[in-house]
């Protein structure tokens, strides 16, 4: 038994099933990780369209019902630096395979919950291992495809995955309400999983532990208590408001502990994230813009959601299908950006640009009205999001863990899940107060009536989308400032144990 380094496939083209980077097995590898990527990410949305047969079923009340959404939120947000250390120090097959079953066993319990607090802590249970699994399932990919052309290719599907999961459970959500029963929301998960943990089981080859691990643990009770404070202050703002002393206290609270966390990880002999990590121009303007997709995207999806259903009257699965070109629009860029757009023009260009593309798809689509049609006034904006999106996305996922050693590419991993949950969060708790306060101008400088409440809520909504192409305007900006305009370096594969 020797141990090899996985760097993608042989000079010679031939598979070699003994290990995870032979041609063939590798691309069975991307559709294992695939699975599991679609199921976190169907996750994020899916719940979203059941909450009210949920809450009708179990008898909780509406004050109680963003804590569904919020526990999940909380644990995978809070304890992603930590998961993605795990998969490095004690193996990403291992963690991911783990991931996967802890992620099951949390949806059933969920989709048999009797009551609300179990349903809850279900919720939290999904998010502590989706904590595990995002990160690993990235990292997995990071250093199986090396190799520039095929981890173009691979990035691109992995990409147009994450980006459409959200759309695609919109759509899911809403099947398995009208047809089935909320609880099957949770259920399929089962599906997703039992499909990736054959393949991990059969694909994903053992890593060869070198050295004993060692886990920071100073920086890991730092960050995830300052990650479970910003995502709780701004998860709170929903339901109170921006002075609340509880908002208040969790945010300083928060950004005070990732000082500290700063502070922490530039004295350890084993930090957590090594700040070289984020220090590349490349890999910290790629989580900058991974930052900025998080708080774009959860406007389209929550907001245009409110105004599909509530202003249109459109049914949940009418709205999902609604959302498929988009997801079109993101399969396309995603799948094609890195191999013909990628190598001619360089990440600055190409983050750039698709900034500006999708924001202007979200600035077609702040014309909404309550007549407005859906391939005149709704499709084109969706289509010019999608391509945006897609193309900004597949190019930080690659900057983001660009050039990044084996050993820290779950925690380089995990940082994109921050990034983007973070900014989630952030504009949830931003865009609920824009829409709230320009639905409420809007009442007091209108005559009252139906048609004036009705008005009024797509003005709320509208405006969250003009906030959101606004982020997306500053995506570009932040992405030309920083990102460099050279090839993205490979990561290191990882050694494995070879026979």
């Amino acid at each position: 038994m020797t141990t090899t380094y996985d760097r993608g496939a042989p000079a010679s083209g031939k598979s070699d099933p003994g290990r995870r980077g032979s041609h063939a097995v590798r691309w069975w590898v991307l559709v294992v990780l695939g699975v599991a990527q679609l199921m976190v990410t169907l996750d994020a949305t899916v719940v979203n369209i059941a909450l009210p047969a949920a809450q009708h079923d179990l008898g909780f009340s509406d004050g109680s019902r963003q804590w569904v959404i919020t526990g999940y939120a909380l644990a995978f947000g809070s304890l992603l630096l930590l998961g993605g250390r795990l998969g490095d120090l004690f193996g990403r097959r291992t963690t991911f395979v783990i991931g996967l079953v802890g992620f099951a066993a949390a949806s059933v319990a969920g989709g048999a919950a009797g009551s609300f607090e179990i349903l809850v802590a279900a919720r939290v249970a999904q998010g502590l291992f989706a904590a595990l699994l995002a990160p690993a399932a990235l990292s997995l990919l990071s250093v199986t495809f090396t190799q520039p052309s095929e981890r173009a290719k691979a990035f691109g599907i992995f990409s147009a995955l994450s980006g459409a999961g959200g759309a695609v459970g919109l759509l899911l959500g809403g099947m398995l309400t009208e047809w089935a029963s909320w609880r099957w929301v949770m259920y399929v998960n089962v599906v997703f999983a039992a499909v990736a943990l054959v393949g991990a089981v059969l694909l994903l080859a053992k890593p060869a532990v070198t050295e004993r691990p060692k886990l920071d643990i100073p920086g890991t009770l730092v960050v995830s208590a300052a990650l479970f404070a910003v995502v709780y202050g701004f998860a709170h703002v929903e339901s109170t408001s921006w002075t609340n002393p509880v908002t208040l206290g969790s945010m300083i609270v928060g950004v005070v502990l990732l000082a500290v966390f700063v502070w922490v990880e530039s004295r350890v002999a084993h930090p957590l994230l090594p700040l070289r990590l984020v220090l590349d121009r490349t890999r910290g303007g790629s989580f900058l813009a991974v930052f900025v997709v998080g708080m774009g995207m959860f406007s389209i999806f929550l907001f245009l959601t409110y105004y599909l259903e509530a202003s249109v009257g459109y049914s949940p699965i009418k709205t999902g299908l609604a959302f498929l070109p988009m997801v079109g629009g993101i399969v396309a860029a995603a799948t094609t950006a890195p191999s013909l757009l990628l190598p001619r023009t360089g990440p600055k260009i190409v983050v750039s640009a698709s900034f500006l593309v999708a924001g202007t798809g979200m600035a077609l689509l702040t014309r909404l009205a309550l007549d407005s049609g859906y391939v005149a006034d709704i499709m084109p904006g969706m289509i010019l999001l999608g391509l945006g999106l897609g193309g900004v996305m597949t190019t930080a996922f690659q900057g983001a863990t660009a050039g990044v050693h084996h050993e820290d590419t779950g925690v380089a991993s995990a940082l994109i899940n921050t990034s983007q949950q973070v900014g989630g969060s952030i504009s949830t708790a931003l865009l609920t107060t824009v829409a709230s306060s320009a639905t409420a101008d809007y009442l007091s400088s209108h005559k009252a009536g139906a048609l004036t409440v009705a008005q009024a809520g797509v003005e709320g909504y509208t405006a969250t989308l003009a906030w959101g192409a606004g982020f997306f305007v500053v995506g570009a900006v932040l992405a030309a400032l920083l990102i460099p305009n050279t090839p993205l370096a490979p990561s290191e594969g990882e050694p494995v144990i070879a026979h």
